[in-house]
């Protein structure tokens, strides 16, 4: 079967091109298991680190979104498609264009050619807890409404139903994770309001001074880059009958505060690494990050075989291990 991964060179991409290899088969959507023969990688830059070594997988630089690409990406071979690729939330409250460019139409022309195929495809998104805002109760459920506040929120949330949509129709077999903050991203801050959460812990364990834009008491809902890929994983090989009628799920996660998160780290790391942050309030990202949820109850989540980590200081100890060689600047 051939795979497609978009957003392939940011770090969960990355992570999900080698998991995918390593597994080396996935599910169709008549259930059966195939063995993955060719992997389509696509981003819109190249990756910063060669993701390359294996002959079932091609990268190919460039926007998905455009026809040109996605004669290249859905080809009647295509079987199954991770779709990752997006304008982050502050890129996507900052240029609205942009953001609805990348992050709906562009979407959109997907499903239309994934929809065109003589077969059914399954599609895994990543969407984002992005999709609640606004006046919300002090814990998420299943079956809380979603009223995003942001242009991100709203794209991500819009896509969601047109999955539902397709999946009901039979065009194609979808599932949206919406994703929790994703800590620790490796490499450098990118326009998300919540890459602060990342850089406190990543750039003091490097030796960098990193300032902090929220304040110690803001709480962040998180997942490491191990158990999302694990979870991927998962939504793509469970049947379509566990989906049911709606095809979007709340992933499980951690609730913690800046300041817990920082207090983990000092116990990780030691105090000269944890007094490398400093506080520097930023409006714009405070307003956007205190909008969004930070308690979950995500039954239907866990019931259908979906995973927290276990604390945060096992997701400080993972990005040590996995990204840093087991080492850090004291």
């Amino acid at each position: 079967m051939k795979v497609v991964v978009t957003g392939a060179a940011g770090f969960i991409g990355q992570r999900l091109v080698r998991s995918v290899l390593a597994k080396g088969e996935l599910t169709l959507a008549d259930g059966s298991t195939a063995e993955v023969t060719s992997l389509l990688a696509t981003d819109i830059v190249a990756p910063p680190e060669p993701i390359f070594g294996d002959q079932r997988l091609t990268f190919v630089a460039g926007d998905f979104g455009t026809n040109e690409m996605l004669d290249l990406l859905i080809t009647p071979d295509t079987q199954v498609v991770f779709h990752l690729a997006a304008i982050v939330s502050g890129g996507a409250e900052e240029d609205f264009d942009l953001g609805m460019r990348v992050n709906l139409y562009s979407t959109m022309a997907l499903l239309e050619r994934l929809r065109a195929l003589p077969h059914v495809p399954r599609l895994v998104f990543a969407s984002s807890v992005a999709v609640f805002g606004g006046t919300l109760p002090d814990v998420i459920e299943d079956g809380t409404a979603c009223t995003p506040q942001t242009s991100y929120g709203g794209q991500k949330l819009i896509t969601e139903h047109l999955l539902t949509d397709y999946s009901r129709r039979g065009f194609l077999d979808g599932r949206a994770l919406r994703l929790p903050t994703i800590v620790v991203r490796p490499g450098k801050p990118n326009k998300a309001a919540s890459s602060f959460a990342s850089a406190i812990i990543r750039d003091p364990l490097q030796g960098q001074m990193v300032t902090c834009p929220v304040s110690e008491d803001a709480g962040v809902w998180v997942l490491s880059p191990r158990k999302v890929v694990e979870n991927f994983l998962r939504a793509e090989e469970l049947p379509a009958a566990v989906w049911g009628t709606s095809r979007s799920v709340s992933l499980p996660g951690l609730t913690i505060t800046v300041k817990s998160m920082i207090d983990t780290l000092r116990e990780v790391a030691g105090d000269a690494v944890a007094e490398r942050i400093r506080w520097q309030p930023d409006a714009e990202i405070e307003r956007i990050v205190y909008g969004w949820p930070v308690k979950f109850a995500p039954n239907r989540a866990l019931e259908m075989g979906f995973a927290a980590d276990r604390s945060f200081r096992e997701i400080v100890e993972a990005f040590i291990n996995d990204d840093l060689n087991g080492t850090f600047v004291e």
